[in-house]
């Protein structure tokens, strides 16, 4: 174990052996069972529902950890899942997800399903992943996901039978005794056959597998990638991809003695690999406060308190949580935090300075994607943090800037803008979708993913991403695709073209926002058009936060909507809105594009400027900005 600093460190770690020659894991149940031999009394996961900091809390040492995945493993086989076959699971985060993700990956294929999903696109995950068992809560207050999961099912032939898992067992004194006293009715809308997870769990071996472990690297992790209505892509991870997600983690990042505190959710690949396959690669201890994580009651107010209670060494985290939490003061003891990882959207300078203002400690930037199974590149925890680059890529990752021509793809130079290409060990080459129509065109040369994000390599090796060639809206990491919202808009019948693009936030990073074009003799208001998105774009999150009707959208030659014109627009009208509320006699002069940084917002001070409150404001953007001449 080790941290880096600095990329002849990295090309030293890569030189030292490749990682796939030592002596790793060859199934995740080897994976599993290597920590249990070397940590086995040690904690691994603990979990509390509520967020209090002195509110029941349930730890599985490693040794306990490996029983329930041995025991999910049996049962899952039991049901009639082979390697091929697909258990899906639908939950917010417990420690039964945790199990559930490695066990599902031992008996055959584990599904992460986003429970905030609508019912219908959970049930086109589940037909897509032909998945025969799925996992999901009980009924329970407050939540309506069983009854989602129940109506998803019902449209979903292959699933066989629902594991339920009941969260009461996590509550303590009167709590305890009257959630089932009021427990919401939920009676079945399909014919799968309904069993309680822990019961039928507890009727299985704990101290071996009922069937044979294969040791053939295979696919062991379908993950949906997010933000489209109808039918998300699946992404196929390996445990290859798997294991190396975690032998990154232990070899830069983590050791025995460190504690993590994860707030997201286990249907995502951030908390799924770099983290939870980190801690089984370490024997580090990881802390899943709340079931919604960050969106659980009380868990800003309660973050610091949790993180001394925990005695947390690291955090890992997103500017969305990062922007709340800044908003709390510290007001616990967390000495013990040396650092803080943050990923799935790109992080304000601002949000980075005042953090480190608050704690002492700096947050890590990186970047990965669920096709790559996560990680891709990092800034060094000890070296030096470019803030707005996602740092130097991990050993045996290639990143390659790519433009593609009539004749083939091309290299680009130092600090040239192209398109971000990946390979290595997580990149499943030639098959990354599910369907095969979606892995048409994905692969430049044949094995490097292009990834659909712009970015150039610094001459240090840097990574930066520029902007979107996929063109998709980053809302706090939740991806949501632009054609959503047009589609849905293009069916007013007043309405003749539409651009949606994601318009800067400080909070959010982005938020959907919508240009429309009406049709000639046509008249609708704003109004109008909010009411009908909202009515019509069933992915709440993509519901546009901001409508303007152009007489004219900015087109190309061809007449497709010029998106570029529209951010800035967009970036504009942010950015004069909060430097006016703040007081400041600042504007948007223009906004510029640069070779290096994507788009730019050039400022013209009108009188005197209090310089450190418009560092302030204007970084809580990440779009870069600059003061004009």
């Amino acid at each position: 174990m080790g941290s880096f600093a600095s990329r002849a460190d990295l090309q030293a770690i890569e030189a030292e052996s490749g990682w796939a020659d030592r002596d790793v894991a060859r199934s995740m149940y080897d994976f599993l069972g290597r920590t249990r031999m070397a940590h086995g009394t040690r904690p691994a996961i603990s979990y509390q529902l509520l967020s209090e900091p002195g509110s029941k809390a349930i730890t599985l040492t490693w040794n306990d950890l490996h029983a329930r995945v041995t025991q999910a493993a049996n049962l899952f086989r039991s049901l009639g899942v082979g390697e091929k076959d697909v258990v899906a699971y639908v939950m917010p985060n417990a420690l039964e997800t945790a199990v559930t993700l490695l066990g599902g990956a031992v008996a055959g294929i584990v599904n992460p399903i986003n429970p905030l999903l609508e019912a219908e696109q959970i049930s086109a995950i589940l037909r897509e992943t032909k998945a025969r068992v799925v996992v999901t809560l009980k009924a329970f207050p407050k939540t309506d996901l069983p009854q989602k999961v129940s109506e998803a099912v019902k449209h979903a032939p292959t699933v066989k039978t629902v594991l339920e898992v009941d969260l009461v067992r996590y509550l303590a004194g009167l709590k305890s005794f009257i959630v089932p006293l009021i427990r919401p009715k939920n009676p079945s809308q399909h014919t799968a056959n309904v069993l309680d997870f822990n019961a039928e769990c507890a009727r299985q071996p704990a101290d071996r597998l009922t069937f044979a472990d294969s040791t053939t690297d295979r696919v062991a992790a379908y993950f949906h990638t997010g933000g489209t209505t109808g039918m998300p892509k699946v992404a196929q991870h390996k445990v290859s991809g798997m294991v190396y997600n975690g032998w990154l983690g232990q070899r830069l990042l983590f050791n025995e003695n460190d504690t993590v505190m994860c707030p997201l959710p286990l249907f995502h690949v951030f908390a799924a690999y770099p983290i939870l396959m980190s801690m089984i690669a370490s024997g580090a201890h990881v802390i899943f406060p709340t079931p919604a994580g960050y969106r659980g009651e009380g868990v800003f107010d309660n973050l610091w308190k949790l993180i001394e209670r925990w005695k947390c060494s690291y955090l890992v985290t997103v500017p969305t949580a990062l922007s709340a939490l800044m908003q709390r003061p510290v007001n616990a003891d967390i000495s013990t935090l040396r650092g803080a990882f943050s990923g799935s959207a790109p992080l304000p300078l601002e949000l980075f300075k005042r953090f480190e203002q608050a704690t002492g400690v700096q947050i890590v930037e990186g970047y990965g994607l669920t096709e790559c199974t996560c990680l891709v590149s990092c800034n060094p925890p000890d070296g030096n943090k470019k803030i707005g680059s996602v740092g130097l890529p991990f050993p045996h990752t290639h990143v390659r800037i790519l433009q593609k021509t009539p004749e083939g793809f091309r290299e680009c130079g130092i600090d040239e803008v192209g398109e971000i290409c990946v390979a290595n060990p997580g990149v499943f080459e030639g098959s990354t979708y599910t369907e095969v129509d979606k892995n048409r065109d994905l692969f430049a040369e044949g094995r490097f993913l292009r990834t659909g994000d712009l970015g150039r390599l610094d001459a240090e090796g840097y990574l930066w991403i520029t902007g979107r060639a996929k063109d998709l809206i980053i809302r706090g990491g939740h991806n949501i695709d632009p054609a959503i919202i047009e589609e849905a808009l293009m069916g007013h019948p007043a309405v003749a073209f539409v651009g949606a693009i994601g318009q800067p936030d400080a909070h959010a990073g982005e938020l959907p926002c919508a240009y429309v074009e009406v049709v000639k003799g046509g008249a609708v208001t704003v109004d109008e058009l909010m009411a009908y998105a909202q009515e019509h774009i069933h992915e709440r999150a993509a519901v546009p936060k901001h409508i303007e009707v152009l007489s004219e959208l900015p087109k190309t030659a061809v007449g497709k909507v010029f998106k570029p014109d529209l951010r800035r627009l967009a970036i504009r009208r942010i950015y004069d809105a909060a430097l006016a509320d703040a007081g400041l006699p600042v504007r948007v002069a223009e906004v510029v594009e640069d070779k290096k940084r994507g788009l730019v917002a050039r400022l013209l001070a009108t009188g005197p400027v209090d310089q450190e409150k418009l560092a302030q404001i204007a970084g809580s953007f990440t779009t870069a900005w600059e003061m004009a001449a």
